[in-house]
């Protein structure tokens, strides 16, 4: 079978790959595992130095890897420079801080001596999505292999370069050969590969389909698994904020990625006080937003991915439409490409509120005050994360409770930090990437208790 990995800007075909053999999955699932038994008695201090010139090799040809994202997945290039960026401080981080995470925890019992130790546990499988192709794949491997896991990587079949390119990065970062590898099959060897004695859990971000598929598979075979799935965050703008900080920040919280994001900001829930000026301003801003050929240095705003999910962005705004939603701005397609759009009076049941839109789509939704904000907000069935925009700061923390997201933004869209837990709840998924619980997932939490 061939895969090909095609340019959405222009339709040029970027790379052609070959899926492997069921003797080649063979031969690497069994190096996976030989590769383990040797790994994880590597000292960690060595590990988290190829760690760390994991991040060196990412920034010093940030350019190429740039550029890969760019075209095939159609990513502004200057985004794609961040992306990069991003992988490398991850590394950086992971290396700086797996001997305090992964300390002996000492605890006081009657035995002479107690404690939990964390061992690695094997291979995690990774089954990762085409919308951040480096980051996704970066903030998995970082501490899954200085834990002293080994890593497999299933990549969306549109980025297989980018994936090339990831299992070249640690190569040459002097990882041992099958401490991380990249598998080029279809999705229907999924179940082979979890069902692999080597391979102890499995790591997927993507669509809620895909996860309970996965998760499915993985309970048939008692593996573990983190899901990390959609998104329909809130963006909620009560009558004290800042308006015109609060639309440079929810402009950047839709757009990014051309809104491409389980994180991104796509119902702003809006206090009825302000919401003509915060539509109006937030409309004049996207109208300013320059679209265009990714790979050019000034465009903000590129082509979604593939054909597919233009299409079916573009039904989710015209049957918001038809329901009743105020076209503001925008609602043109063009093969991949999508006009950045600003719909008004979104009401809950539309395509636009009650779906992920994935894609340059902004739906604006009218609250009569900041209790009934939150209650449209939790009119959801993900929960990745909710940005509150506000002066009252003491209010809004004190609010937390009433989101039961996994995240909680206050003047601020919803990012992933290497330094915090990322992860959600409901439909959104289980489990935390990133910070101390990142590395923890995929671990052997050992009890160890000697007494005389």
């Amino acid at each position: 079978m061939k895969f090909k990995s095609i340019n959405p800007y222009n339709g040029q075909e970027v790379g052609s790959f070959s899926a492997i053999s069921t003797e080649e999955l063979d031969r690497k699932l069994a190096q996976s595992q030989t590769a383990f038994s040797s790994w994880k008695k590597v000292p960690l201090t060595a590990r988290c130095e190829m760690m760390k010139k994991a991040g060196q090799i990412l920034r010093d040809n940030a350019e190429e890897y740039a550029m890969m994202i760019t075209l095939e997945m159609g990513k502004p290039i200057n985004e794609s420079r961040g992306e990069i960026n991003k992988c490398a401080w991850v590394c950086d981080y992971y290396a700086e801080n797996a001997a305090a995470f992964l300390a002996d925890e000492v605890i006081e019992t009657d035995a002479q001596h107690s404690f939990v130790r964390h061992d690695p546990m094997g291979a995690v499988l990774a089954i990762m999505p085409w919308n951040f192709p480096f980051w996704q794949v970066f903030r998995f491997a970082a501490p899954t292999l200085i834990t002293g896991n080994v890593g497999l990587l299933k990549h969306s079949s549109n980025v297989f370069g980018c994936a090339l390119q990831i299992e070249d990065v640690f190569r040459k970062a002097g990882f041992p050969e099958g401490v991380f590898q990249n598998l080029i099959v279809h999705h229907d060897q999924t179940e082979k590969i979890i069902a692999h004695k080597t391979v102890q859990a499995v790591s997927l971000t993507g669509s809620e389909r895909a996860g309970s598929a996965v998760a499915a598979l993985a309970g048939k075979y008692i593996k573990k698994t983190l899901l990390e799935l959609g998104g329909n965050n809130a963006f909620i703008v009560w009558e004290d904020a800042d308006i015109d900080a609060t639309v440079k920040t929810a402009l950047t919280a839709r757009m990014l990625n051309c809104g491409q994001s389980c994180i991104a900001a796509k119902r702003f829930i809006l206090v009825e006080g302000i919401y003509d000026e915060f539509v109006e301003k937030f409309t004049a801003a996207v109208s300013e937003l320059k679209s265009g050929d990714p790979t050019s240095e000034d465009t903000q705003v590129g082509p979604l991915a593939r054909l597919d999910l233009a299409d079916e962005l573009h039904r989710q705004i015209q049957e918001s439409i038809s329901q009743g939603a105020e076209l503001l701005y925008g609602g043109t397609q063009h093969n991949c490409f999508h006009e950045p759009t600003v719909l008004g009076n979104v009401k809950a049941g539309m395509p636009a509120f009650s779906e992920e839109t994935f894609g340059p789509v902004a739906a604006m939704v009218k609250a009569k005050d900041e209790k009934h904000a939150f209650e449209l907000s939790e009119m959801s069935n993900y929960g990745l994360g909710v940005t509150v925009c506000t002066r009252n700061i003491e209010k809004a923390t004190e609010m937390a409770s009433e989101v039961s997201d996994g995240a909680y933004f206050i003047n601020e869209l919803v990012k992933s930090d290497p330094r915090l837990p990322f992860g959600g709840t409901k439909l959104s998924g289980y489990g935390r990437e990133l910070s101390k619980d990142g590395m923890l997932e995929f671990v052997n939490r050992k009890t160890v208790y000697s007494k005389k």
